[in-house]
C-alpha cells in the first residue's frame, strides 16, 4: 500500500512538470510576394485541399489565389464560411471535405477563417495551410482555435495537435487590409505582455520567462512603431509591426505554452461577444478595452500603482489608433446595465481566464472596472458607484 501511494504521488509530481508545446508552423514564408514562393510548395503538402474563406471584401483576391492554385496543378474545392468559426460551419465543411476526398485545408482570410481551417484540419487529421489577409491576429500561426456560435458569441477554445504545416504571410496581400485590422492586431499583440506578465510573471519555468521577455520586447516595438505603421503602409515600421502582430505574437504563445496565460483582457473580449451591439467590433478592438479593464482591476483591487500609470499611458496610444477606450466606442453606455452585467457574468464564469489573475475578481468588481476603465479614480461619480453596487 505504501509503495502504491508513493508511486501515485511520484507520478503526479512528474505529470505536473510536463508541458506540451506546439511552437510554430513547420514552414513560414514571409515578405513581399511571398505567395510567388508559397504556391510552389502547396502541391507538396496537398493536391486536393478544401479552400476556405469568407469576407466579401477579400473575394476577388481569394478567387485570384484559387486560380493560381489550379495553374500549379492543385485541384482545390472552393468553399466559404457562412458564420464565424462555429460548429455549424465546421460540420458542413467536414461533409464537403469528405465528399471531395480533400487531403488538406487551405484557409485564406482573417482570424476566424484561419481558426476554422485549423480546426477542420485537426478534426480530419489532414495538413493545414494558412494565409492571413490581415495582421489582425496571430491565428495563422497558433495551434489553437476559438469557437463561436452562429451569432458570433464566444463558446470555447480548442487546443490543436500542432501548428499549421505552412503559413504564407504575403506583405502585398496584407497591405490591402483596412488600417483598422492592423490596429486590432496591435492591441491583441500588446495583450500578450499585459496578460502574461500578470498571470505568469513569477513563473520559474525557463521557457515561460523567455516568452515573457519576448512579449516585453514586442510591446516596446509596437508602442514605438505602432502609430507610424498604422498611418503608413509603405514604411519599414509597418513590416515590423505587421509581422510582430501576425507572427511574433504567435511564437510567444508557442514558446510560453499553456503556462503563459491570458487573463482578464481576453475574458472581457469573450464577454463582449455575448452582446449584439458589440458584434461588429474586431477581436483586437474588444481586447484593447479588455486590457484597460484589466489594468483598472490591478490598480483598484491589487493596489498596483504601475498599473495606473500604464493604463493612462496606454489610453493615449490606443486613441491614436482609433481603438475603443470608452464604453461608447463599444456601442455601450453606463446606462445599459443589463448588457454590462451580461458581459461581466460571462467573463467571471467558473472556467473563465479571468481567474488566472493573482487575485480574485467578482462580477461586481469587474463591472465597476469595466465602467471606469478610462476614468481617473477621482472622477468616478457617486451615482456610478451606486449603480454598480445595486446590481
Amino acid at each position: 500500500m505504501g509503495k502504491k501511494e508513493s508511486y501515485t504521488s511520484s507520478k503526479e509530481r512528474i505529470s505536473s512538470t510536463i508541458s506540451f508545446h506546439s511552437i510554430a508552423p513547420k514552414r513560414v514564408i514571409r515578405g513581399k510576394s511571398a505567395w510567388d514562393e508559397g504556391k510552389k510548395i502547396v502541391p507538396f503538402i496537398s493536391r486536393n485541399p478544401i479552400f476556405i474563406g469568407r469576407s466579401k471584401q477579400t473575394l476577388p483576391l481569394r478567387k485570384n489565389i484559387f486560380s493560381t492554385l489550379k495553374r500549379e496543378g492543385v485541384q482545390a474545392t472552393f468553399t466559404e464560411l457562412e458564420y464565424d468559426c462555429c460548429e455549424t460551419d465546421l460540420k458542413r465543411l467536414k461533409t464537403i471535405a469528405l465528399r471531395e476526398s480533400s487531403d488538406g485545408v487551405f484557409a485564406v482570410g482573417g482570424g476566424k477563417v484561419l481558426d476554422a481551417g485549423k480546426l477542420l484540419a485537426h478534426q480530419l487529421k489532414i495538413p493545414c495551410i494558412t494565409m492571413p489577409l490581415s495582421a489582425a491576429t496571430c491565428a495563422g500561426w497558433t495551434a489553437l482555435s476559438n469557437v463561436y456560435s452562429e451569432k458570433g458569441s464566444f463558446r470555447y477554445d480548442q487546443v490543436l495537435d500542432h501548428c499549421p504545416e505552412l503559413l504564407i504571410f504575403d506583405h502585398d496581400f496584407v497591405r490591402k487590409a483596412p488600417p483598422r485590422t492592423l490596429a486590432s492586431g496591435i492591441a491583441d499583440a500588446l495583450a500578450k505582455w499585459y496578460e502574461a506578465s500578470v498571470s505568469s510573471g513569477s513563473s520559474t519555468d525557463g521557457l515561460v520567462q523567455q516568452a515573457l521577455q519576448m512579449a516585453r520586447v514586442l510591446r516596446d516595438q509596437l508602442l514605438l512603431d505602432g502609430q507610424l505603421a498604422f498611418s503608413d503602409k509603405d514604411s519599414e515600421a509597418w513590416v515590423r509591426v505587421a509581422e510582430g502582430c501576425a507572427l511574433t505574437a504567435g511564437l510567444i504563445g508557442g514558446i510560453g505554452g499553456a503556462r503563459c496565460r491570458t487573463v482578464a483582457a481576453h475574458a472581457v473580449h469573450n464577454g463582449l461577444t455575448q452582446i449584439e451591439d458589440c458584434q461588429s467590433l474586431l477581436h483586437g478592438e474588444k481586447v484593447a478595452y479588455g486590457v484597460l479593464v484589466q489594468l483598472r482591476l490591478e490598480e483598484t483591487i491589487y493596489g498596483n500603482k504601475l498599473a495606473e500609470q500604464s493604463r493612462k499611458q496606454l489610453l493615449t496610444f490606443l486613441q491614436k489608433l482609433s481603438l475603443p477606450t470608452r464604453l461608447e466606442d463599444l456601442g455601450l453606455t453606463s446606462a445599459m446595465l443589463p448588457e454590462l452585467q451580461k458581459v461581466c457574468n460571462f467573463a467571471c464564469q467558473e472556467n473563465s481566464e479571468i481567474h488566472h489573475l493573482p487575485f480574485s475578481v467578482n462580477r461586481h468588481e469587474l463591472l465597476e472596472a469595466f465602467i471606469c476603465a478610462s476614468k481617473d479614480t477621482d472622477l468616478i461619480s457617486h451615482s456610478t458607484e451606486i449603480n454598480v453596487k445595486s446590481i
